[in-house]
């Protein structure tokens, strides 16, 4: 599967807010959306942004990008003060700030797929999922054995995004791909677009022997970093190998809030298409219900740390990879965030 990066779209205020309902409501239409879809985009947005200019004074963010050919997600991200009921506030008429209270959930209505994580004094996330007519089945989303979701932003400026990802599922087995071009801009681009094309056209390979055959396919670009896990659902294991700083941790959700549940992922020093290791291995863990593999690029701090957090965890996995970006993007550079969730 090839993944599309996501569109920036920054809301200070209401001017700003009305060129992210068009550019969007644009994107809705290049999906080939029909007039009554592209108008239950156009609610969405228009929710989230007056629900910005009412309850956050410096505004936030919106995160858009395709799904696939037939669905568009949405993401709302604020540094407010938060909900100190999330659930409550969802229910038509309530509102703390003396409107009809139907903002969100005419978004939830609107949506094919909704959540919501908000924690006082961290702010507020809202993923919306919206497909077209047909498109969606709740069904195959709920017996998934793997829950994946992301955040990749391009450098602040720039308009192409040097980190990429790329997926590939075959019943219960993921193999996925992370990556980050060196730099950022057209180059970087372009040495991990044709990275993820190598992996989402070649034989299904060991991870090391996956990035070696990547690192031969790309020596006359720029060069990247690359991550590869192959995660079974059948065996219950993830096989991975790095190389490069891609960066990242595998929870355990029975330990994660005590401290102490989570290994670190260790990578082989190199760069794809310049010079690796001429030995490397794979390296093994377990996997199931209640983990959850996060990765990210140098976009993202390095010292992140989920039990501020406590809730987060039953949330979807792009909700997770969407408070990763919000609290620690350096905001310096692409912005790659990955999460993969073992069904809880």
């Amino acid at each position: 599967m090839y993944v599309k990066q996501h569109q920036k779209y920054a809301v200070p205020d209401k001017s700003y807010a009305s060129m992210a309902k068009r550019d969007i409501s644009r994107m809705a239409e290049a999906q080939g959306f029909s007039a009554s879809e592209v108008g239950k985009v156009n609610i969405v947005v228009s929710e989230l942004t007056s629900n910005l200019m009412k309850h956050v004074p410096e505004g936030g963010e919106l995160l858009v990008r395709p799904l696939g050919k037939d669905g568009l997600e949405i993401i709302c991200l604020d540094n407010g003060e938060g909900m100190r009921d999330p659930s409550r506030m969802q229910e038509d008429g309530v509102s703390t700030y003396g409107s009809a209270g139907e903002g969100l959930g005419a978004i939830k209505r609107q949506s094919d797929e909704f959540d919501l994580f908000s924690q006082a004094g961290v702010g507020t996330i809202i993923l919306s999922r919206i497909f077209k007519a047909g498109k969606y089945n709740a069904r195959t989303a709920q017996d998934a054995n793997h829950e994946l979701g992301y955040v990749l932003v391009a450098k602040p400026h720039e308009t192409l995004c040097g980190d990429n990802l790329a997926v590939i599922e075959k019943g219960p087995e993921l193999y996925l791909l992370a990556l980050d071009g060196l730099g950022h801009g057209e180059n970087a681009y372009e040495a991990a677009q044709l990275a993820a094309k190598v992996f989402n056209t070649s034989p299904i390979l060991p991870p090391d022997k996956s990035l070696r055959h990547i690192h031969e396919q790309i020596r006359r670009t720029r060069g990247a970093v690359g991550f590869v896990a192959n995660i079974s659902g059948a065996t219950q294991s993830l096989s991975y190998c790095g190389i490069g700083n891609i960066a990242g941790k595998l929870y355990s959700a029975d330990g994660v809030w005590t401290g102490s549940g989570y290994k670190n992922i260790i990578s082989y020093n190199g760069i794809l298409g310049h010079n690796i290791p001429n030995t490397t291995s794979n390296q093994q863990l377990e996997w199931g219900r209640q983990k959850l593999l996060i990765l990210h690029s140098d976009g993202i701090k390095s010292r992140w740390e989920l039990t501020k957090y406590p809730a987060l965890v039953r949330h979807h996995a792009a909700v997770i990879a969407a408070l990763l970006y919000k609290e620690y993007s350096r905001q310096t550079d692409d912005t790659m965030v990955v999460v993969c969730k073992g069904k809880f």
